[in-house]
């Protein structure tokens, strides 16, 4: 499993629970899922920023 899966699995389980618990406490439907897209948005970006390889260039190649 690739770094980017195991974190986008946990980001969803978070989203999950925090969508269960406003759900207990009587939020609306629509706000759960507004806020859901939000959360899974920043989880998409905070997880390809952080996992992703750096681009091999031309001045790297002739350094290493």
């Amino acid at each position: 499993m690739s770094s980017f899966t195991i974190f986008a699995i946990g980001y969803a389980i978070l989203i999950a629970g925090l969508a269960w618990g406003a759900f207990a406490l009587g939020v609306s439907g629509q706000w759960i899922a507004i806020g859901s897209v939000i959360l899974a948005g920043i989880g998409i970006i905070t997880g390809v920023t952080s996992t992703r390889r750096r681009d091999k260039t031309d001045a790297s190649m002739k350094e290493g």
